[in-house]
């Protein structure tokens, strides 16, 4: 039997997952202009909160799943309205707000590792009955085909809420000039932190799916987060159907790079693959 249908699978599925963190990414630093690094560790956070009240606290796991979701989002809210906000006040370049953002990771990455431990967590139920789908001679999981459908929606619901709404125009007129927002009436730093809350929670959601998927780790989210900023830079910055190109281009590049390689070769394709569209595109496929 041939490999390519599940190399064409494990692509799509990749490109689901980073889909998840770069949307998120994508959102938050289309509108304030800096990497948040603290945006990757927002992943376990959603992860193990749901595996907390699922696993240890024996509530219903639809349920737990909101909780994770929801507390990611407020934990981005509550970095923004605690840290970030305070250094825009006092005009922080980039840069600080980059260094800021790297102590944000460290220290609640820490925080899981001590309440959890660092040993590899598992969920021990799934959402329904876990299946196996064999769809063109490749075999796929309930769990991964719910990644990729969700990555799909997520998409489409950031594309009509930016595109549709008056918070969306809200958006877009502060990622073009903040100062002049402010003047015309928008309230610029709540405005930020709903952003901060949306792509945040986003990234919980990821961080639970890949839970139920390969399991939960306190240092998961900074692979994600790199793999998401990578398939944001590929794809463009800032612009949202460019993140998501850039997930699947990532995602396909991986897993066909590594047929005839070994598996640690992955991270080096990925990075390989960024250093190249930063010499001859660093802009990425689509424009801001």
């Amino acid at each position: 039997m041939s490999i390519i249908p599940q190399l064409i699978a494990n692509s799509i599925i990749a490109g689901a997952i980073y889909t998840l963190v770069a949307l998120g990414f994508n959102l938050i630093f289309g509108t304030t202009k800096f990497f948040n690094l603290a945006h990757g560790v927002l992943v376990p956070v959603g992860g193990y909160t749901a595996f907390f009240f699922s696993e240890l606290l024996g509530l219903n796991i639809y349920l737990s799943i909101v909780i994770g979701i929801i507390a990611a989002g407020l934990l981005g809210y509550l970095m923004d309205k605690g840290i970030y906000k305070a250094l825009r006040k006092r005009k922080a370049s980039n840069m600080v707000l980059l260094i800021a953002s790297l102590g944000i990771f460290t220290a609640i990455q820490a925080i899981i590792a001590i309440l959890f431990t660092s040993q590899f967590q598992t969920f021990s139920g799934n959402v329904g009955e876990q299946k196996i789908y064999t769809i063109l001679g490749a075999v796929i999981t309930q769990t991964q085909l719910i990644i990729l459908i969700s990555g799909i929606l997520i998409m489409f619901g950031l594309a009509i809420l930016l595109n549709k709404t008056l918070f969306g125009k809200s958006v877009k007129a502060i990622s073009d000039d903040e100062e002049v927002s402010k003047i015309i009436g928008i309230h610029t730093n709540k405005i930020i932190g709903y952003v901060f809350f949306i792509g945040s929670a986003i990234a919980g959601l990821a961080g639970i799916l890949v839970g139920f998927d390969t399991g939960l780790e306190p240092t998961m989210g900074m692979g994600l987060l790199l793999k998401g900023v990578i398939a944001s830079i590929i794809g463009g910055v800032g612009n949202l159907y460019g993140g998501v190109l850039g997930a699947f281009l990532l995602g396909f590049v991986e897993n066909f790079g590594i047929w005839k390689l070994s598996g640690e070769w992955k991270d080096a394709i990925a990075f390989m693959l960024l250093i190249v569209f930063l010499i001859f595109r660093p802009q990425g496929i689509f424009k801001k």
